[in-house]
């Protein structure tokens, strides 16, 4: 029987996770993120199962292989948090390359249409038992443009719920797909045409910090940011500015350039002393949700689905059809 290690796992990992443990497999579920500070837990471990928050440096690494850990499972599609050239010639990494494409693209047309339509205002209003309409005009998506930065299936997924809407659909990816819905066209040309901009891209060295000063400048005066994907694309600080400008509209974040310590996790007794963002979470144009986007019942199954294959093939010898390699 192999031992897994889970890091940073909630109630829903567990349940989602648990059905697959017998003959085969020990799962170990810990709350604590795999860090430098908690990598000793993994001490007798056959493989490690971590998540999007978990710091896996060189140091963690150096350990796993000191800990004869061969295998670093990542239960999430993204991997930009693990150092992959200190991977290389100590433990081998796998990811769950996709799950539910809708989950993710279905919940950045929930914040838009909240967003656009107020409702997040209007629930509170009327729990207060105030019905006034005042402060709360939307506009029709129909006709609008839609500008989608990333055209993978999740890309093309949300590019698919547009289309229901009637809008007018364009993207920009390096890599362009056939079965993209849209229209493609350069960074630039989508930043100034599009009147709602959603992100669905990985984060790579090249479009850190993508959305910036300069970009924000070239969009449309009351232009709409979503960002599903990953918190770095953003420059915090220029979003902040531009929705104090007006120059955004709006922005819906499920991500978040600094929530490795905070999303997640319960703070509603504790005072957060992030100052920016608490700044996002004060505006009423701005709806940040903790990292949900993915988390859907047929999501989190097709996860561990996943996941444990990877395990299988890993202990077996099989080929690794989902192994990170660079």
């Amino acid at each position: 029987m192999k031992t897994i290690a889970f890091f940073d796992t909630k109630s829903y990992d567990r349940e989602s996770f648990i059905k697959y443990s017998g003959e085969d497999f020990n799962f170990r579920f810990f709350e604590n993120k795999l860090n430098p500070d908690t990598v000793s837990m993994a001490a007798c471990c056959d493989a490690v199962c971590a998540f999007v928050n978990d710091d896996i440096d060189r140091y963690v690494l150096e350990q796993l292989e000191k800990f004869g850990v061969g295998l670093v499972a990542m239960r999430c599609a993204g991997y930009n948090n693990v150092d992959l050239k200190a991977a290389r010639g100590r433990v081998k990494v796998v990811r769950v390359p996709a799950y539910s494409p809708y989950a993710v693209a279905e919940h950045a047309m929930g914040m838009i249409l909240m967003l656009n339509r107020k409702l997040h205002r209007a629930y509170i209003r009327t729990r207060d038992h105030n019905f006034s309409l005042e402060g709360l005009t939307g506009f029709d998506l129909k006709d609008k443009t839609v500008g989608i930065i990333g055209t993978g299936k999740i890309g093309r997924c949300f590019a698919d719920i547009c289309k229901g809407f009637g809008m007018n659909i364009i993207g920009f990816d390096p890599y362009e797909s056939e079965e993209f819905c849209g229209k493609y066209m350069s960074l630039d040309e989508l930043l100034s045409k599009s009147d709602i901009i959603s992100l669905h891209c990985p984060l790579t060295k090249e479009n850190r910090r993508l959305i910036n000063k300069e970009t924000v400048a070239k969009m449309k005066d009351g232009v709409f940011i979503i960002n599903t994907s990953r918190g770095r694309l953003i420059d915090t600080q220029s979003l902040v500015d531009g929705l104090k400008s007006g120059k955004v509209a709006a922005a819906g974040l499920d991500v978040y350039e600094e929530e490795t310590d905070i999303f997640f996790e319960d703070y509603s007794d504790e005072i957060i002393k992030d100052d920016t963002l608490s700044t996002l979470i004060s505006m009423p144009n701005v709806i940040v949700t903790s990292h949900q986007a993915f988390l859907t019942r047929e999501a989190l199954s097709a996860i561990a689905e996943t996941t444990v294959k990877n395990l299988e093939d890993y202990f077996s010898g099989k080929e690794l059809t989902n192994e990170i390699i660079i």
